[in-house]
């Protein structure tokens, strides 16, 4: 019984103390997806189940909507922030787990950007489909 306790209290340190894998751009995509459900991903062939964003205007005026729309969502911290790319850290509701979440902003020809993402759990082989539910949310509310 007190085997019990100490794990299910030491389950919220868990989640919020797993180092973040390594991240970023590489040339000029994101990194792909490992074998697990728990990642999405707009350019790994392998985990492509979600289209890009697309959106009408500037790679600027993209970027503002976007980290807009990732500062009205609960528990988000912008952790990096850079002229094309954004890494944000989603934290679930109650144990606190991080999923780690990459926007890379592509311009287009004429007045179009392109945003693809990468979003992953960071512990663990499946999410119950948060990380895909979450980028779905993300594109209809960047499409309002």
């Amino acid at each position: 019984m007190k085997k019990r306790y100490w794990l299910l209290c030491s389950l919220p340190l868990v989640g919020c103390s797993t180092i973040p894998p390594e991240l970023g751009v590489s040339g000029e995509t994101l990194k792909d997806c490992p074998i697990t459900p728990n990642c999405h991903s707009s350019m790994d062939k392998n985990a492509q189940d979600i289209a890009p964003i697309l959106f009408k205007g500037s790679r600027a005026q993209a970027k503002e909507k976007l980290v807009g729309i990732i500062n009205s969502l609960p528990r988000t911290t912008i952790v990096e922030e850079q002229d094309n790319y954004l890494r944000v850290e989603f934290r679930s509701h109650l144990i606190g787990f991080v999923d780690d979440v990459e926007f890379l902003l592509s311009q287009k020809v004429g007045d179009r950007t392109q945003i693809d993402f990468r979003s992953a759990s960071r512990l663990g082989i499946s999410d119950l489909g948060v990380n895909k539910a979450r980028m779905k949310k993300i594109k209809v509310l960047f499409a309002q």
